[in-house]
């Protein structure tokens, strides 16, 4: 299993066009093969700042979607959101359980 995490930092004044761009590519991406989970949520504290959250079957997954045209379509989207900084990560999970 392939997690996705990280933070994405942007122009707070185009919160709006980053919560579109995520909304529609939400939507598709879960859609996919492979695709588990795929969220973003904006963080409470700051307004210019959204954490990222994707699970992923594989890597072939994984790699299959950023191959896709609602990919690309983000990409451009989100060029218009003014970002800063982005601290995204991709880790690969051998075991879940309960945290306890």
């Amino acid at each position: 299993m392939i997690i996705v995490a990280g933070t994405i930092m942007f122009d707070p004044a185009k919160r709006s066009v980053l919560e579109a761009a995520f909304d529609n590519m939400r939507a598709a991406t879960l859609k996919e093969p492979g695709c588990l989970e795929y969220q973003a949520y904006g963080d409470r504290k700051d307004p210019g700042s959204v954490l990222i959250f994707e699970k992923w079957e594989s890597d072939a997954a994984l790699r299959a979607h950023f191959a896709t045209p609602h990919m690309a379509a983000f990409g451009a989207a989100i060029a218009q959101a003014g970002i800063t900084a982005s601290a995204v990560k991709r880790y690969e999970v051998t075991s879940e359980g309960p945290v306890m």
